[in-house]
């Protein structure tokens, strides 16, 4: 869907409106002009034929009335042709001068000279008048076209200027990250609609700032007190199973161990992913990703033997990236261990290194996981896994901290995942 900007929509609607008045106004402005030409025209051939009733034609005779029409193209008194009021009608009339029929306004009014009734008649050409309103329609045009492109500009410029705090509030919460430590800095404003938004969204952040500090540090100092209850526990589980057990408690002692070894996993997990919060791994140097997979495929192989799985490395480039080294192997670890846990009896399990990218492709159920749960905390696609739902988010989270790009995908019944580095 194709998303446009609030100014954009304001302006677009404002834009329609005014078009829409603008060709309802331009020929009705044409019409009106028109008529109003019209009735000037109308009042001119009143008034010239009112001058000439007032001057001193009473006098004329006949020689002066054809001499007066043979002088005058527009005018001319004729014998009377029984008019009885003044009459003014549009006719078209041949021109000799344009030598085509040219519209005209005349009027036929009754006068009288020396006693004898006459027929005033004079006539005006409509051309110039047309020409006029074509003129004059075509000025308002450009006018009101120039008006409205500088009503828009004007409008962009003040708008952009008005909603400036609006977006820079808007980059801002969208590069702000909780656990950066690092509240956003809205830019003071005196529109009180988005002062209000800024106070809002600085007390909203605020508290939810505390709110994550707290669980963060909640889950930090739990971690660090379970560390020493689950070595006692571990302890005394060992020390247990070196007794002589029956096959009961041998089992019972088993299970216990199991579940201990997951709770320090888990705990272990939870320091990481702590610590990762907390930027403790800021070291870099650079690391060789085929080096430590081949250094580490021997006790990666065993961890497979149990489901019989078969492990193909296709090193194609010499994989190395500018990282902290303890952050990176618990990274191929975690791909590692996930590739094997959720994979299926006698599948496979290939790694492939490129230029800048690292893949782990395993078989496994046949259908594709649901990424947008994918990497989140505790979230695991099968709830009856050994894994505590933490591997894939540490792996986002390391990802993230490197601005490293982390893939998933499903093909040919194969899961793959990706770290663009």
């Amino acid at each position: 869907m194709n998303k446009k900007k609030l100014l954009h929509k304001t302006t677009q609607s404002f834009l329609i409106y005014a078009v829409i008045i603008l060709l309802i106004s331009a020929p009705v402005f044409y019409y009106i002009s028109e008529w109003l030409y019209v009735y000037e025209t109308e009042e001119v051939l009143l008034m010239h034929k009112g001058d000439f009733i007032k001057d001193s034609h009473q006098n004329f005779t006949q020689a002066d009335i054809d001499s007066f029409n043979k002088y005058n193209r527009d005018v001319t008194i004729v014998p009377d042709m029984g008019i009885k009021k003044d009459s003014i009608v549009g006719k078209m009339i041949y021109d000799s001068i344009a030598k085509e029929e040219e519209p005209f306004y005349l009027i036929y009014a009754p006068v009288s000279i020396n006693g004898k009734p006459y027929t005033y008649v004079e006539k005006i050409n409509l051309l110039e008048m047309e020409g006029m309103v074509f003129s004059i329609a075509a000025m308002f045009l450009f006018i009101i076209i120039i008006l409205l492109i500088g009503i828009i500009w004007l409008s962009k410029a003040t708008s952009n200027k008005l909603w400036k705090p609006f977006y820079n509030t808007l980059n801002q919460i969208h590069d702000f990250e909780i656990d950066k430590n690092k509240p956003p800095q809205f830019i003071r404003t005196d529109i009180d609609e988005f002062d209000r938004l800024n106070k809002s969204l600085e007390q909203l952040i605020e508290k939810n700032t505390v709110i994550y500090k707290s669980q963060r540090e909640f889950v930090e100092n739990a971690a660090h007190e379970l560390q020493t209850p689950l070595a006692l526990f571990q302890t005394k589980i060992d020390t247990l199973s070196q007794l002589e057990l029956n096959e009961e408690q041998s089992n019972l002692i088993g299970s216990l161990s199991k579940d201990v070894s997951r709770l320090n996993r888990l705990n272990k997990n939870l320091l990481l992913l702590s610590k990762i919060d907390n930027e403790i791994y800021l070291e870099k140097t650079e690391v060789s990703i085929n080096d430590y997979i081949k250094k580490h495929l021997d006790f990666f192989t065993e961890q497979a033997a149990s489901k019989n799985l078969t492990i193909i490395t296709e090193f194609t480039s010499d994989l190395k990236v500018n990282s902290n080294p303890a952050l990176t192997e618990v990274l191929i670890n975690n791909l590692f261990l996930n590739a094997i846990r959720h994979n299926e009896k006698n599948g496979k399990i290939v790694i492939t290194t490129l230029d800048n990218e690292l893949i782990f492709l395993n078989s496994g159920q046949n259908m594709p996981l649901v990424i947008e749960k994918l990497f989140n905390r505790f979230s695991k696609n099968n709830p009856s896994s050994q894994g505590n739902g933490l591997g894939l988010a540490i792996i986002k989270k390391i990802a993230k901290l490197n601005k490293w790009e982390i893939n998933y995908s499903f093909y040919n019944d194969h899961h793959s995942f990706s770290v663009k580095f």
